[in-house]
């Protein structure tokens, strides 16, 4: 059932007697099991693992078990029948990632047991039943295990000491920080209680007595298992805590923590969810997990936990990028290919651990890793082979920086250091690790200058930390009142644009958020909810409706959008004539051309989906993404390459095809599996209810399309008119979009570019179907008198430098040597980088390695027409010892006139705007220059 564990160094194990007390050994797939079966056999309704894109798109990733929920703690949403769930959830934090490896249980990818109670049961049932699991279920002896409880908490306290029975010496009482649970500075908060373990077996294994209170902060002892939270209370602004009308339970148990114990191994790691993973690791490394040394063991634990998260992020549809989710997925896959190429595996090797991560997921019930199988490999395996090029740039530029280093410091006599920013740049940027710059530096007799390093390193997880890592269900309190005193939208809207008896349910005026409306008055932006509605709310890529609402005395407001909270419509707009009020009746009236545009471009899409996966092979294309508006569609999509312009005219004429085929579109409702079964494409990310869905078919006897949607259709595809692909590009990596136009939209778009092509033909005097040929020529003209402008201007530029010679001053010591040359100037014949760059190169060769150059010049911008100074400086190695450095000298000289820049000590350039303060400056750097070599 699970791998051999080696437990000669268990914590679990310390003595004969505490053996004795050993729950017994149970795999990670039966600990989930028994979890889940114990709280269904409770009336709790067993729910899949969310997705680890959160459909709140005000988090990140899924970082807790309770993230899927949160719409219906906040009442946005009904909860299950019973009003109990419990659910495996698929979890991912990364504010601790440099602590994956080095401790016992920090991880990046975890599962949290849970179970949820939305106003049904509380503390009792909740501190028995977690109980009656553990001891029961589980067979841990009581005597392995302690809690803690809020300390003003005396309820969940005389549970645990009268109704459980735990002796009072192992229920301890923290403080606010430790068992206070808080949503944010306002909102649901509650106090907890959490369970720990006893590695050393109570008070038979510790030998204590009852009233020695044991110590819950001793990591080597106790473990915490089980926490509860009781969502009890609301916190306003002032701080003051009232009592919630519905009180909830939250709670959370680490899989992993739980298999540490029930395994009896000593960390998370060496459990049955890692260990295969890193025996799998060890084998490329050509090592054995059980005899490497610390630093090896580390990061293999790294390489574990790094692919089983990288693999549930892929599986989820995250692709790398350099933002957000994207982001996260790629640091991690980064540091897990630099680990291992610490511990000796060459080349690409993620594939290998994948493929054991990717068994062992479906295994264990995660069938989207089966699904996307393909991809995960093939899309991660990809970013790796990036990834390695980025690592070879970068023992490049290390290389580099250490050849500079070294050249400087043997010619100056100085102490050599990488810089801190430096080591972070390469840490951050090309994924190399502080340990293999400092190793390196070692061997060539470099240091690093690490308090520089750490200090770039905290400014970023502070970044990172303040990005993403709490859940905010304190958005708005007052729109969820609001949703909960209207209740639920019935939309209208597939069958009708008009309803003449819509209730106003709910009012929200902008900017007042103290307390529900009864008004919105006219020229103020509000929210209406209502009973029934025909506009559609935003959802699976569709815009929502625009509109407008009209009372019997003719006030008027005027829809802008509409957004789904739960099961109500949030009509969003302005108030434009008179005012409207809580209760009253109205009609809601749909823009029927707008409406009529957006369908048109949603049905469209469906048809782009089917050919396109025709087209390149339906296990190369899954969706990404779209936006549907009467404007155009806008379809994201997976694919491993970029489509070619053949391939994109077959996909546009199979659309067209299907178009004029005139195929119905038929709407049906059937269970998720029945949709499945009969082929329908799910949105990728999307929440479906398993109960009932709504299939769209596009064709007669054999469908051409069939998908899972709640979007708007046209009838018959004649409806669409004609459909044209106007780009194709990518967004990210592996992950391609296409944008595209039919119906009235297209007839526009073929009438904007016919207007060009008739303008250009009466500019150049041509038939159209010579134009291209025409600006193809004109292209080429330019190119090559651009060529020869540069040319022209480099000429100039190295001309004109010639007459500088008598502005070279030579410095002489109080003895009369030369101690180098300088040569300060402006060379305003609107040089740029690097004509200046060829200018400055020629004259040092001619003063020779005691010399500096530091020229300057007025460049305008061909954009803007704006001047800019241009400078460059140059210097020999004599020069350097006197402690010259180029980059810092132009970026001085830059600064004075409202730029930047920089580079190395023996050649830089800079930029900057404001040339009426450049004379200042370059007289600043003469003497500056001048000092240094005196001092010398």
């Amino acid at each position: 059932m699970y791998p051999e564990l080696n437990t000669s160094s268990s914590a679990a194990v310390k003595s004969e007697e505490s053996q004795s007390q050993i729950p017994p050994k149970l795999s990670s797939i039966e600990i989930r099991e028994k979890f889940l079966s114990f709280y269904e056999s409770r009336s709790h309704l067993r729910y899949k693992s969310a997705s680890l894109i959160p459909q709140d798109p005000t988090i990140l990733l899924t970082i807790a078990g309770m993230v899927p929920f949160k719409d219906i703690f906040l009442g946005q949403n009904e909860a299950p029948k019973g009003n109990r769930a419990t659910s495996s959830q698929k979890c991912i934090r990364t504010n601790d990632i440099e602590n994956v490896g080095v401790t016992k249980r920090h991880h990046t990818f975890f599962e949290m047991l849970g179970n949820f109670s939305f106003g049904d049961y509380f503390k009792k049932d909740a501190i028995t039943w977690a109980w009656q699991f553990l001891t029961i279920e589980l067979q841990i002896p009581r005597e392995r295990l302690a809690v803690s409880v809020y300390q003003d908490d005396d309820e969940a306290y005389s549970i645990w000491k009268d109704v459980i029975g735990i002796p009072q010496n192992r229920i301890q009482k923290l403080g606010e920080k430790d068992n206070f649970w808080v949503s944010g500075p306002t909102g649901p908060c509650g106090p907890c209680s959490e369970i720990y373990y006893d590695f050393q077996g109570g008070i038979d294994g510790a030998k204590e007595t009852e009233h020695d209170p044991v110590d819950l902060e001793d990591d080597e002892r106790f473990i915490e298992l089980y926490n509860l939270v009781f969502m009890e209370y609301n916190r306003s602004n002032d701080g003051s805590l009232s009592a919630l009308k519905s009180k909830n339970i939250d709670t959370g148990m680490g899989l992993e923590r739980i298999c540490q114990v029930l395994q009896q191994v000593d960390n998370n790691y060496e459990t049955d969810l890692m260990l295969p993973i890193m025996q799998r690791a060890a084998k490329l490394a050509n090592t054995e997990y059980y005899q490497a040394t610390d630093d090896v063991k580390k990061s293999l634990k790294v390489i574990a936990d790094h692919a089983r998260a990288v693999m549930h992020l892929s599986a989820d549809g995250v692709k790398a990028s350099n933002v957000g989710r994207g982001y996260v997925l790629r640091r991690l896959l980064r540091r897990l290919v630099r680990h291992g190429r610490m511990i000796g595996i060459e080349g690409a090797f993620i594939q290998d651990v994948l493929k054991v991560s990717m068994e062992m997921a479906v295994s264990a019930g995660f069938g989207n890793v089966k699904e996307r199988e393909s991809t995960i490999l093939m899309e991660l395996g990809r970013e790796e082979s990036s990834f390695l090029a980025t690592l070879e740039r970068g023992e490049q530029m290390l290389q580099e920086i250490i050849a500079e280093i070294v050249k400087v410091g043997s010619d100056s006599g100085a102490a050599l250091m990488i810089s801190g920013d430096d080591a972070f740049e390469l840490y951050d940027t090309y994924g190399f690790p502080l340990e293999l710059t400092e190793e390196t530096a070692l061997e060539n007799g470099i240091q690093v200058d690490i308090q520089r390093f750490n200090e770039c390193m905290d400014a970023q997880k502070k970044r990172a930390r303040a990005a993403h890592e709490t859940i905010d269900v304190t958005t708005s309190e007052k729109l969820s009142e609001a949703v909960k005193t209207a209740g639920k939208t019935e939309f209208i809207g597939y069958d009708t644009l008009y309803e003449d008896r819509a209730l106003v349910k709910s009012v929200l005026v902008s900017g007042d958020e103290s307390s529900l409306d009864q008004i919105v008055e006219e020229g103020q932006n509000a929210r209406i909810i209502l009973d029934k509605s025909p506009f559609y709310a935003e959802g699976g890529g569709q815009v929502g409706d625009i509109g407008y609402l009209q009372t019997n005395s003719g006030a008027m407001f005027s829809v802008s959008d509409v957004k789904k909270i739960g099961d109500s419509w949030i009509h969003i707009g302005e108030a434009t004539r008179g005012s409207i009020s809580l209760g009253e009746e109205i009609s809601a009236q749909v823009d029927p051309k707008l409406r009529r545009r957006t369908r048109i471009h949603h049905s469209a899409t469906h048809l782009l989906q089917s050919a396109l996966r025709k087209v390149f092979g339906a296990e190369s294309i899954s969706q990404a993404g779209s936006l549907v508006d009467s404007n155009r569609l806008r379809f994201d999509f997976n694919a491993p390459r970029a489509l070619k312009k053949k391939e994109l005219r077959e996909i546009e004429s199979i659309v067209n095809e299907w178009i004029y085929a005139s195929f119905d579109t038929r709407v049906q409702s059937m269970t998720l599996d029945e949709a499945v079964e009969n082929g329908a494409i799910a949105m990728f990310g999307e929440k479906y209810s398993a109960d009932s869905v709504r299939v769209i078919s596009i064709g007669n006897e054999n469908c051409v399309s069939m998908e899972l949607c709640g979007g708007t259709h046209v009838q018959n595809t004649s409806e669409i008119g004609g459909f044209r692909i106007i780009s194709e590009s990518g967004i990210a990596s592996g992950v391609r979009r296409i944008e595209a136009v039919a119906g009235e939209a297209l007839m526009e778009w073929a009438a904007s570019r016919d207007l060009i092509v008739t303008e250009l033909s009466d500019m150049f005097r041509l038939p159209a179907d010579e134009i291209v040929g025409r600006v193809a020529a004109l292209v080429n003209e330019a190119k090559e008198a651009s060529k020869m402008v540069e040319k022209l201007k480099k000429e100039v530029t190295l001309m004109k430098s010639e007459t500088l010679s008598v502005k070279v001053k030579q410095i002489c010591g109080e003895n009369g040597v030369i101690k180098g040359s300088v040569l300060v100037s402006r060379l305003d014949a609107g040089a740029d980088s690097d004509a200046l760059k060829s200018a400055a190169t020629q004259w040092m060769n001619k003063l020779g390695e005691s010399s500096v150059v530091l020229l300057a010049s007025n460049e305008k911008s061909v954009e803007s027409g704006e001047e800019k100074v241009v400078l460059v400086a140059t210097a020999g190695k004599d020069a350097l010892k006197a402690g010259i450095h180029c980059g810092q000298l132009v970026g001085k000289v830059a600064k004075l006139c409202g730029g930047g820049g920089g580079g190395r000590p023996n050649l830089a350039q800079a930029g900057a705007k404001e040339s009426s303060k450049l004379d200042e400056a370059l007289n600043l750097a003469q003497i500056e220059i001048e000092t240094l070599f005196l001092s010398e």
